[in-house]
């Protein structure tokens, strides 16, 4: 069993930045590819974007393109999700999976993290 941990979520004036984490039990992270979804309210969960183990990016979302960069510290067992000039838009949950694509798809052998709250105001 795989537990995923979210955090660095917040409020946030538009326009500013914040910096989401993933962390994983034990040092299984460097393992799995690791996709970042959101959830705003009354829509359904979406891919953002994914890296993959070689830190190969893939996005999901045209509108975080050149906002949110993505990397990982395998030695620190950590994703870092980089979300600079946040707009109200990117309000929302996010997630991060051991699993990526533009719908929210999770097999049996897939693991999530509980998300971390991302407000952002106008």
């Amino acid at each position: 069993q795989v537990q995923l941990v979210e955090s660095g979520g917040g409020l946030v004036q538009s326009g500013g930045s914040l910096r989401l984490s993933c962390t994983s039990s034990g040092s299984t992270l460097p393992y799995y590819v690791i996709g970042w979804f959101r959830q705003a309210p009354g829509k359904e969960r979406e891919g953002v974007l994914c890296i993959s183990r070689h830190r190969g990016i893939t996005y999901y979302a045209d509108s975080v393109k050149g906002r949110f960069p993505i990397s990982r510290d395998n030695a620190k067992n950590t994703v870092y999700l980089q979300m600079d000039s946040l707009e109200p838009e990117d309000t929302a949950v996010y997630y991060c999976a051991t699993f990526c694509g533009s719908r929210w798809s999770p097999d049996s052998s897939d693991y999530w993290g509980q998300g971390t709250q991302v407000t952002v105001s106008s």
